[in-house]
């Protein structure tokens, strides 16, 4: 049941993922960034990760994307669909990328074969609270400062005056 899940969720996330890059309307590829968010979080919770997959949705989907949408609307950026959005080199990129998903998968399968997952025990929240706000305290506040300059230019972006 879980393996069905967990194939499940990453099929939607493939299938969403795709069609994220492969749209003309911004804002149409960014609410499909969160149904692929969504079900990378659902692979997770598949995995017995819930602390991982909670995470997931409060940052990633509730953050990242509303800052992606936020920075949309305060620049103006254009809605309408865009079709010079994508070039000729959409089949060559197509090819490289899944030319990368099959080595990438292949190493995968060559480095862990039939290696099962074990049950996370319980009270690992703690444990993974401590390390981000210990170990990794630094990278934390560095992505945030790099957040909040990109809200800076967004609005900044969005009150310079056109130049005639």
């Amino acid at each position: 049941m879980t393996t069905a899940l967990f194939c499940i969720a990453g099929a939607v996330a493939l299938v969403a993922s795709v069609i994220v890059v492969t749209s003309r309307r911004i804002v149409h590829a960014a609410l499909w960034l969160v149904v692929a968010l969504g079900a990378v979080a659902g692979c997770f919770g598949a995995l017995h990760a819930e602390f991982v997959a909670l995470v997931q949705i409060l940052v990633y989907v509730g953050a990242i994307v509303v800052l992606v949408l936020f920075a949309l609307m305060l620049t103006k950026a254009p809605t309408n669909p865009l079709p010079t959005l994508t070039s000729g080199r959409s089949p060559f990129a197509a090819v490289v990328a899944g030319a990368l998903a099959l080595l990438l998968g292949t190493g995968v399968v060559i480095a862990f074969g039939n290696e099962k997952i074990e049950p996370v025990p319980d009270g690992s929240a703690e444990a993974v609270g401590t390390a981000v706000f210990k170990t990794w305290v630094l990278p934390f506040e560095v992505l945030s400062v790099l957040l909040l300059a990109a809200l800076i230019g967004a609005i900044a972006l969005s009150q310079r005056k056109k130049e005639d």
